[in-house]
């Protein structure tokens, strides 16, 4: 009976329990895990080739940075400014064209030399200290000379270290610009024409010999670094006076009859300055020439104008280019122009009238004013007779 009614409970129990199918339910096991794994996969290589991709957006030069979400705040990066040079505004004085060629370089490169001074007039004294100055700086007393070097055509060295004149004797005498080391080195040379012109390279003196009775003779040039002081003659004998060197030693401009002539360091004549006359204007003496000989600093005047003392007059009231005779324009400011010496880069100091005294410029090659500077009160009474590096 037992046995009977535990048969009877297990078919009921049979009834109902569900049949399960267990192949299916593995291949759906499966194959959701094929989908995962597939899902893995992918995402590993979508993050490596996001990686990737965001090295090489990193190491490219150009790549503009990621923008900025549209909530986020702007941030700007601003580049450091680059100084930009202040043009010079000065205004020009005396009409006519600029001067040609030049590298227009407005540079602190650009200095003013040392500028050597002595008497504008010599008439009640016998003798007078030549005096330097370089602009911020303070003058420095040299050698005392005797008035002749003055009214004449004394000469210092490109450097400034020596001094060369000639005596009322007409001895040709050389110095230390100190005064020390004073030697004759010639005798019957004319004191007046020409005196002695150093070269720029400090190597040779131009001279004038005086012929009998006392006349203005040949010119010479004097070797001062040979033990003889050898002479070599030059072989043309032009009726010229007051010359004056170009910094490149190749051009020698003196005044003859009413105007200027360039010369050749050997005396061989280059061409005449368009523009003087006898009737119109003139000049007697030249006072500075450019480094390559193509401009002239000196005083012009009328036949009954101001042709100055007669003996060494180193005012300047022009600038002219020696192939036209046209006048350069200097930026004077509507000042007085009184004085202008070329320096050996091509950059010339330029004298004015500022008050009761002067100034001096320094103007580049393009004629564009650099700088300024007020001269010592104690220099209103000199001219300038040199400028050197």
């Amino acid at each position: 009976m037992n046995d009977q009614r535990l048969r009877l409970d297990l078919t009921a129990l049979a009834d109902e329990v569900t049949s399960v199918d267990l192949r299916d339910r593995t291949l759906r096991t499966s194959r959701r895990l094929g989908i995962q794994r597939a899902v893995a996969t992918s995402a590993a290589a979508l993050v490596l080739i996001a990686a990737a991709a965001g090295t090489a957006f990193a190491i490219r030069p150009d790549q503009s940075p990621t923008p900025l979400p549209a909530d986020t705040p702007s941030v700007t990066a601003t580049p450091t400014p680059t100084p930009t040079p202040t043009p010079s505004t000065s205004a020009g004085g005396t009409p006519g064209a600029p001067p040609s060629g030049g590298t227009g370089t407005n540079t602190p490169s650009v200095q003013f030399g040392k500028l050597f001074y002595g008497p504008a007039s010599v008439a009640r004294v016998k003798t007078a200290n030549l005096r330097s100055w370089r602009p911020g700086g303070s003058t420095t007393r040299l050698l005392a000379l005797p008035d002749i070097a003055f009214r004449g055509k004394m000469s210092v060295s490109s450097d400034g270290h020596r001094v060369a004149w000639a005596e009322d004797n007409n001895d040709l005498v050389v110095a230390d610009a100190d005064g020390s080391n004073k030697q004759k080195i010639r005798s019957n040379v004319s004191a007046y024409c020409v005196g002695a012109a150093w070269s720029p390279d400090r190597r040779q003196l131009l001279f004038r010999e005086l012929a009998e009775p006392g006349g203005p003779g040949r010119f010479g040039m004097l070797d001062m670094r040979s033990a003889e002081k050898t002479v070599r003659w030059w072989t043309t004998g032009p009726d010229a006076c007051n010359a004056v060197w170009s910094a490149d030693g190749e051009t020698i401009a003196m005044t003859t009859d009413y105007g200027v002539t360039l010369y050749g360091a050997d005396g061989t004549k280059r061409r005449v300055v368009p523009g003087f006359s006898r009737d119109g204007w003139q000049t007697d003496d030249v006072v500075s020439l450019s480094p390559d000989g193509s401009l002239v600093a000196l005083l012009r005047h009328k036949p009954d104008g101001d042709a100055g003392d007669g003996a060494r007059d180193l005012r300047v009231n022009v600038v002219l280019d020696t192939r036209t005779g046209k006048q350069v324009s200097l930026p004077l400011g509507g000042r007085t122009l009184h004085q202008v010496y070329f320096q050996s880069d091509g950059s010339m100091v330029v004298r004015v009238q500022s008050g009761s005294g002067y100034a001096v410029l320094l103007v580049d090659e393009d004629g564009r004013k650099v700088s300024e500077t007020a001269e010592p009160a104690s220099l209103k009474d000199e001219q300038i007779l040199a400028v050197v590096d």
